[in-house]
């Protein structure tokens, strides 16, 4: 599956290399796009998908609201995250993947 890219000056904010929206992945002019960041966001429209695509942005913003009253970085705990990072280098990854594996980041 190849994924849409779209390059411009100001999509992600600096310190990110790219930002999945909606299935289309928006990164800045100079991002280099390396098979495991391409992968990272097919995991993110794999669970945007089973989220039915505005479930997953109405829990990611409310999973991030109640990590960034917790102890660690928030941006890095939260579930749809872990995984994405967990599993980006593994390429067969995606043809395997159970439905919700994203669940099983929630704890801790």
């Amino acid at each position: 599956m190849k994924m849409f890219v779209v390059r411009n000056r100001w999509l992600p904010f600096k310190g990110f290399a790219a930002i999945n929206l909606f299935g289309v992945l928006v990164c800045r002019k100079d991002t280099t796009l390396t098979a495991d960041l391409i992968r990272h966001e097919r995991i993110h429209t794999a669970q945007m998908v089973e989220m039915l695509i505005v479930g997953f942005y109405v829990w990611y913003v409310v999973e991030w609201l109640v990590r960034v009253l917790l102890p660690g970085r928030a941006y890095g705990n939260i579930a749809f995250e872990r995984e994405a990072y967990r599993h980006m280098s593994e390429e067969d990854y995606l043809s395997r993947r159970p439905h919700y594996a994203w669940v099983r980041y929630l704890k801790s």
